[in-house]
């Protein structure tokens, strides 16, 4: 399962699994929107592209969890 890392890792923004705006590599690494914008959408510690993360309804997370 995809883990939804809940902060930028660069200015540590809060990134809800529940809201748009967050940037991932393959390696599940985290970006907001700004910072994977400033980095050219390529993930600095491995070198990875940066797409959108998708989101994940308050109610899959709840059953995630159990």
């Amino acid at each position: 399962m995809l883990e939804m890392r809940p902060r930028c890792e660069r200015c540590d923004t809060d990134l809800p699994a529940e809201a748009p705006g967050a940037f991932i590599c393959s390696f599940e690494c985290t970006y907001c929107a700004e910072c994977a914008e400033e980095l050219d959408d390529l993930c600095p510690n491995c070198g990875g592209e940066l797409v959108d993360r998708p989101t994940r309804s308050k109610a899959a997370q709840a059953k995630a969890k159990k």
